[in-house]
């Protein structure tokens, strides 16, 4: 059973309590749990012991022994406390928000990265939760004799433990980031323009990814159907080959530990050239989940205007048009319409509907900056003239004559600055 612990008084939720309830029973159906309810509780005050009020607790006792439910998952934040009252009063287990997420986390995280960083926010969590499971064995007992002296309880050997490993864990996660940055300082030195898929949890990132690759990524209809950053190859009108990166979905109240946890697999975003935001604009809350989108792309420091480094261009692809009714279809299109200045593309990712346009305008806006510049190379030079032909648009080509090196080649070519700057390092 999902209960919805809803605050009054606290100003308007950036998500309505329906979307939130939808996304809790999705969370939950992600590790394959069967939910009977879902029911959002109004609170005035929050209760210290036990977050509910006594009524309230047995109402949800009462429901739970209807629909036979073995489970309460509280989609909020519960302290230790609370939790243990809970679990006491109604006889069964009792999860928050940030255990059932960390739950998903755990079962779908792939690759060595992924479960370093799933155990790390796991122990983290943990560590905090500890008085729960052992109340019974706060006794101390120590030293030699009848009268023993202090010695470590059960509590503080394994908060010792956690923190040991957790340290350990944190150096592994440092020498997973030196590499990811050696390889991502390797992918900077080639030619090649990253993009970043992002977006609200399955808002369609990976089969956009799968439709634009030609790739077998798992996309599915589940929460956090991605956990694990995966990277393609790709061709791009004007470009010749560009990366397109799948990322981690985001999504409201992210628990404190995988933001933290999980900083270094949204390094990718960081290192990108163009972002593309996919949005499910079929649903009703795709506003809200823009602005977590934007505020967690915030908080990574990429849409800072005072930063030196110039922003990201940003495209937002309006994935799910093909499930949009006319009206509907036709105030998005006026919406357009009244922000010229914002890139958007609406798209379908499992008919392919706009796939084309995305292409073209990412293409496009990876090239705007690019000039004519005219070079004269020796024929022998092919390594060079092999270059400028595979990473820039070369607008002509002919003979120049001949100096000490042999014949010569003059090449006009349109360049990206950047892929000057490289040219000229070669």
């Amino acid at each position: 059973m999902v209960v919805y612990p809803e605050f009054r008084g606290r100003g308007s939720a950036s998500i309505d309590t329906a979307a939130r309830l939808e996304e809790a029973r999705g969370l939950a159906l992600a590790i394959g749990l069967e939910v009977v309810d879902a029911v959002a509780i109004p609170i005035r005050e929050a209760r210290a012991g036990t977050l509910f009020g006594e009524g309230q607790i047995q109402n949800i006792d009462v429901a739970c022994n209807q629909g036979e439910a073995e489970l309460l998952i509280v989609d909020g934040s519960l302290t230790a406390i609370q939790q243990r009252n809970l679990e006491d009063k109604l006889k069964r287990k009792v999860i928050d928000r940030t255990g059932l997420i960390l739950e998903i986390f755990g079962e779908r995280a792939a690759t060595a990265e992924g479960r370093l960083q799933v155990e790390l926010a796991h122990l983290d969590y943990q560590a905090g939760r500890l008085v729960r499971s052992w109340t019974h064995l706060e006794r101390q007992r120590g030293g030699f004799g009848f009268l023993g002296g202090p010695g470590e309880t059960q509590i503080e050997a394994d908060r010792r433990m956690i923190r040991d490993r957790m340290a350990r864990l944190r150096r592994e996660l440092e020498q997973v980031r030196r590499t990811r940055g050696l390889h991502r300082s390797r992918r900077e030195k080639a030619p090649w323009p990253v993009i970043a898929l992002v977006g609200y949890t399955n808002a369609g990132k990976s089969t956009l990814f799968n439709r634009l690759t030609g790739a077998e990524v798992m996309a599915e209809d589940l929460l956090f159907a991605t956990l694990d950053p995966t990277m393609r190859r790709i061709r791009l009108p004007g470009l010749d080959k560009a990366i397109l990166s799948d990322t981690v979905g985001f999504i409201s109240d992210l628990p404190t530990q995988l933001v933290a946890a999980f900083r270094a697999t949204l390094e990718e975003v960081t290192a990108a050239d163009v972002i593309v935001h996919v949005r499910d604009i079929a649903n009703p809350d795709s506003q809200a989940q823009k602005n977590e989108v934007l505020a967690i792309l915030a908080d990574l420091g990429l849409l800072d205007s005072e930063s030196d480094a110039p922003p990201i261009p940003i495209v937002e692809a309006w994935n799910k048009w093909d499930l949009l009714d006319e009206e509907r279809a036709a105030d998005l299109t006026e919406q357009m319409a009244v922000h010229p200045d914002d890139v958007i593309v609406p798209l379908s990712a499992l008919t392919g509907q706009g796939c084309a346009a995305l292409l073209e305008t990412i293409g496009k806006l990876l090239t705007q900056g690019a000039r004519l510049h005219t070079f004269v190379l020796p024929l022998s030079d092919g390594q060079r003239l092999a270059w400028l032909h595979a990473h820039g648009e070369v607008v002509s080509e002919d003979d120049a004559g001949e100096d000490e090196r042999g014949p010569l080649r003059r090449v006009a070519v349109r360049l990206e600055p950047r892929e000057l700057g490289r040219f000229t390092r070669l």
